[in-house]
């Protein structure tokens, strides 16, 4: 490493930043591990898999290596192929009966749409239950909130499914950064273009009302969910630009996509968020029911120990940030999900500097953090006794889903967002501080 590079950071703030960063990936808080009753490392765990037929039955194939003993989903013919996988495992429909009368789980994961994440593991948790919930975490900011404090309070071990966290690539990206190899990060952006036929959107409610499935409990599956007649535009998969069950194309990947930058940088709270989109000339039927087909959405982080403060954008539905001009004339820009972090002294594209070139020239940086086993086996690791998975709800996870949720919230008003970190609550918009927590449906509670 050059004298150049390591100026770039002083010692003072580099090891004070680093320390405080990497605790996110190294160091264990007594708040996570379990009491007396922890499974011993060469125990098997006892786990439960809620909502198993799309993504939570890869979930469980992760995982398979413990004992599945109990699945739970509200559609069997959906899930049939994961019953079919775990022929061991009792089958429930109702996630509630199964907690209450099966007494050998120690752990479940949530793979249920974004509406129900939440009440499902606040119910896992208060059980004292350790628990892999999908991402985003919650489909609000105020459940976030709630469950990274219940999640402290209970002392079990978490991990939310940003499994894009543990890889190398995000380590990569902390020690590039953190090396100097950019100089003072000063602009984040972040791109994803989900097809409309996976998650619609930019358009009505639909008017018919076919029959539900006979394989189906249609009223578990809207739980908290206002009702609603059934529809196959809903479920079992094209939920997710439903604001009344996803949170678009925002909620869905900025978890995966800004969980790196989030631990390399210390992001906290931004004072300031600011979107735009393609719902703004749609009537309000559009607007109130489903996210954009594309949208930009602006968030303004203050200066912390590591970073003097930045803009973090997003972009979706084809929208892009400008082309840098560092990258090589025949290298495609865009097309999926992508980074690109932009210093003083350069830019890094997903993990690589740019352009190519750059990046060999300066070769890898130093080792800072520790490689992760896996993103499940960080939790199972963790359901064992071990240190705390890296995203857990209480130091990462938590706060991730709140200010990608908050995202949302100026998405869905079109608007700017102003936040007050010690209050937690937007300074000037009545309405957006509703929509932090709407109301559940009666019979429904948290």
């Amino acid at each position: 490493m050059s004298n150049e590079k390591k100026k770039i950071i002083t010692r003072r703030n580099f090891l004070g930043g680093a320390a405080a960063t990497a605790a996110a990936f190294t160091i264990v808080p007594r708040h996570v591990l379990g009491g007396p009753g922890q499974k011993s490392p060469s125990e098997k765990l006892n786990i439960a898999g809620v909502g198993v037929g799309g993504k939570g039955f890869s979930d469980m194939q992760s995982v398979r290596g413990e004992n599945i003993v109990a699945l739970c989903d509200v559609d069997h013919s959906h899930a049939a192929k994961a019953f079919k996988g775990f022929p061991q495992a009792k089958v429930y429909s109702d996630y509630r009966v199964m907690l209450e009368k099966q007494k050998d789980i120690d752990a479940v994961v949530v793979a249920t749409p974004d509406h129900t994440h939440a009440v499902i593991t606040m119910a896992a948790l208060k059980m004292g239950k350790h628990v892999f919930c999908q991402k985003p975490l919650t489909h609000t900011v105020y459940e976030a909130q709630k469950i990274a404090e219940a999640a402290q309070q209970a002392k079990v071990a978490t991990q939310m499914g940003n499994q894009g966290q543990a890889s190398v690539e995000a380590r990569l990206l902390y020690e590039l950064i953190r090396d100097g190899a950019i100089g003072q990060v000063r602009e984040i952006h972040g791109w994803s273009n989900r097809y409309p036929r996976i998650s619609p959107r930019g358009i009505p409610r639909p008017k018919e009302t076919p029959p539900v499935p006979s394989t189906m409990d249609w009223d578990l599956w809207l739980g908290p969910a206002p009702t609603r007649p059934y529809h196959p535009c809903y479920a079992p998969f094209t939920w997710r630009g439903w604001w009344d069950f996803g949170c678009g194309v925002l909620g869905d990947i900025a978890c995966h996509n800004f969980s790196a930058i989030f631990k390399t940088l210390n992001l906290g709270y931004p004072s300031r968020v600011e979107a735009c989109s393609s719902n703004y000339q749609c009537p309000e039927e559009i607007r109130n029911e489903t996210a954009p087909l594309s949208s930009i959405v602006r968030f303004t982080f203050p200066p912390n120990e590591v970073c003097p403060g930045l803009e973090l954008t997003w972009y979706d539905g084809g929208i892009m940030p400008p082309r840098p001009e560092e990258l090589e004339p025949d290298r495609q820009f865009g097309g999926g999900d992508g980074m690109l972090y932009v210093g003083d002294k350069g830019k890094i594209l997903n993990h690589r500097l740019i352009p190519e070139a750059k990046m060999k020239e300066y070769g890898k940086p130093p080792v800072l953090l520790p490689r992760s086993p896996g993103h499940y086996e960080e939790w199972i690791q963790a359901c064992k006794g071990g240190k705390p998975a890296g995203s857990n709800f209480v130091d990462h996870a938590g706060l991730l889903t709140e200010v990608v949720l908050m995202g949302v919230i100026a998405l869905r008003l079109n608007t700017v967002l102003y936040w007050d970190s010690t209050n937690k609550r937007f300074t000037n918009n009545d309405l957006a501080n509703q929509l932090m927590n709407p109301p559940y449906r009666q019979g429904w509670s948290l």
